[in-house]
């Protein structure tokens, strides 16, 4: 695709909340609750193949509550901006993402992507070699794991700093609360396991927390991976991906990355109206998920020889 087309001014022109477009988040939030409850309905039952399904589907919505999450951290949910941390919050919960601390780290990702500076939350470094290693460390998270933990001990005291660049005392605290309920959340946990609730502590968390992880990773996975990340041009360093309706619903939008990134104040559920020019002006967009992943598979075939 040619660099020097024209963008369409359509693709990055903002656009306001309306009450249609909170409705239909709202609508999300309960198709979220009936998926949720059916995985509890079902992880709880004697049958190991039943709970097997309901460990999968609880991880299937916490990795989908992640995604509605980044909706609300960029205030594109609701007309009201407080709504979005008090919903944020409980999004997050389950996978130990702060809504607040992720807001930040992702708003600078989105001013600073394609530059050294870049920040994504999320730290697969699409940079590197794209190995099989690479992509198994990925899909287990543990870096992640220990920051959450390591920020959890921070944040009890109140000795946690950012270490990124400067935010507001206002973001501190927010992100110092939030780390300290996760705190009070895995004692909880804990607790439960103590007097005897080992069983649905693994089933309706643990577990499902084990299944969202590359979960969660394979939806984030096509944003900038094999795209030019050396551009600070979204039409290059950013991937969209046609999909269906259910990948779309899935992955909130996820997939419509370049039309996100090209104005990410937008309404997720009105992206799809930006994709005919994604299409034409895109250097990197897929029809489908399976064209995406033969792309991946590909590429670390080619690199089976290099490090990961």
């Amino acid at each position: 695709m040619s660099q020097t087309l024209a963008s369409p001014q359509a693709l990055y022109q903002r656009a306001p909340v309306r009450t249609k477009d909170e409705v239909v988040f709202i609508g999300k939030l309960c198709v979220l609750a009936v998926l949720t409850a059916a995985g509890i309905a079902l992880a709880v039952q004697s049958s190991y193949l039943v709970t097997a399904v309901g460990v999968v589907l609880l991880g299937a919505a916490y990795t989908h509550a992640v995604e509605l999450q980044h909706q609300c951290l960029h205030h594109s949910a609701f007309r009201r901006s407080r709504m979005h941390r008090f919903v944020g919050v409980p999004l997050g919960t389950p996978m130990l993402v702060s809504y607040s601390h992720y807001r930040v780290r992702h708003l600078q990702h989105h001013r600073y992507l394609g530059t050294p500076q870049d920040t994504e939350f999320f730290g697969f470094d699409t940079r590197k070699p794209l190995t099989l290693g690479a992509l198994a460390k990925g899909l287990f998270d543990v870096s992640r794991l220990v920051a959450v933990g390591r920020d959890i001990v921070q944040c009890v005291p109140g000795r946690w700093q950012y270490d990124m660049g400067q935010i507001s005392p206002k973001s501190r605290k927010a992100i110092i609360a939030e780390y300290r309920w996760f705190g009070v959340f895995l004692a909880l946990l804990v607790t439960a396991c103590a007097v005897g609730g080992g069983s649905l502590v693994a089933r309706l968390w643990l577990l499902p927390f084990l299944v969202a992880m590359p979960m969660h990773f394979l939806v984030e996975l096509p944003e900038h991976i094999l795209c030019d990340t050396d551009s600070v041009d979204v039409l290059r360093n950013t991937r969209s991906i046609t999909g269906s309706w259910l990948t779309t619903w899935f992955t909130n939008g996820n997939n419509l990355h370049i039309e996100h990134h090209a104005a990410m104040n937008v309404p997720i559920n009105r992206l799809r109206e930006r994709h005919a020019d994604t299409q034409e002006l895109g250097l990197n967009v897929q029809r489908t998920y399976f064209e995406f992943f033969t792309i991946v598979m590909r590429e670390v075939w080619k690199n089976r020889g290099a490090a990961a």
